[in-house]
């Protein structure tokens, strides 16, 4: 036998969606009942203190949390462990298989999936983890931000500089574009076009929305403890999710 397939193979969950970690937490106790689930992280920070102090064998990282992401965890990891990104967005997905990572879930997780997934992690154990290097400068080169927008408003559509838009909201298959002078719609998803604006001067502040910083002039806490977030000339209030308070230090 390889000496590297340990006879119980120790497995870190890092995904900062509770439903998530349950749902890999279930599928490895019915699929792999002799694995060792060794720890849970909900942010990158946690993860990497875990898997420092337990080296495990296998991770599966979300490839988008608080703190580090799951990219800057597989940097760390060398070729101690192997990877299965965790990731929402198919394009990440597709990149990491094509470029040899154990494998990949994409949310929501789908049983099936989540069984082959399993099965080709328990397969590959059998070889140490492959160089990630390739994989990593793939998924760090996001796509550039547009410069203006096609925005509809009726029958009508406008071009909008991004740097006049002070939010982006999402509203079932389209995503509202607001500025100063108007409001209007484009089909591109929000959790699409989140990916290209962090460099541009936005951040994603809840699942919904999506501000530009610069249009930010305070974040409160109301009487229930959630944080909200008061806009420079615009008299929205937008929610900032769990997920993304870690951008509002100190609240």
């Amino acid at each position: 036998m390889n000496d590297f397939l340990a006879p119980r193979p120790r497995v870190l969950i890092a995904d900062d969606e509770p439903l998530l970690r349950a749902e890999l937490r279930e599928a490895l106790r019915q699929l792999w009942p002799e694995a060792e689930l060794v720890g849970e992280a909900a942010d990158g920070y946690e993860a990497l203190r875990l898997a420092q102090q337990l080296a495990p064998d296998v991770a599966f990282l979300d490839i988008r949390m608080p703190g580090l992401s799951g990219l800057e965890l597989a940097r760390t990891f060398s070729a101690r462990t192997h990877v299965v990104f965790v990731t929402a967005y198919h394009e990440h997905a597709v990149a990491a298989f094509d470029e040899g990572a154990v494998d990949y879930v994409l949310k929501p997780a789908d049983p099936i999936r989540l069984a082959r997934c399993i099965a080709r992690v328990r397969e590959r154990l059998r070889q140490p983890p492959p160089d990630l290097t390739r994989l990593m400068a793939r998924l760090q080169a996001k796509p550039a931000a547009p410069c203006w927008l096609q925005a509809s408003i009726g029958q009508t559509i406008h071009f909008i500089d991004l740097a006049d838009v002070i939010y982006f909201a999402a509203e079932a298959k389209y995503t509202r574009v607001v500025t100063d002078t108007l409001e209007a719609h484009i089909r591109t998803p929000l959790k699409e076009l989140a990916e290209t604006l962090d460099e541009a001067g936005f951040w994603q502040v809840h699942r919904s929305h999506v501000v530009a910083v610069k249009r930010i002039s305070a974040a409160s806490r109301d009487g229930d403890g959630a944080l909200w977030l008061s806009l420079r000339g615009h008299a929205a209030r937008l929610p900032v999710s769990q997920r993304f308070q870690h951008r509002f230090k100190g609240m």
